[in-house]
């Protein structure tokens, strides 16, 4: 009971800490704020937007009628 245990800390083992309690507190941070998610409008996501008779339909279909050369 008596003895003495001579325990050696390093720089290099505090800067060690000092790292993992920040990332471990950032992390802790980003986690409890969650980002706040935009509503869905089903009824826009689910409209059609394909137009066959538009201006950039109707010019594809012109330019790739060409003839081969």
């Amino acid at each position: 009971m008596g003895e003495l245990t001579n325990t050696l800390v390093r720089r290099r083992d505090l800067l060690t800490l000092g790292v993992a309690s920040a990332g471990a507190a950032l992390t802790d941070a980003v986690v409890a704020e969650p980002a706040a998610a935009k509503s869905v409008d089903l009824k826009d996501k689910r409209k059609s937007r394909y137009q066959a008779n538009s201006a950039e339909v109707r010019n594809f279909y012109r330019v790739n009628s060409y003839p081969v050369r």
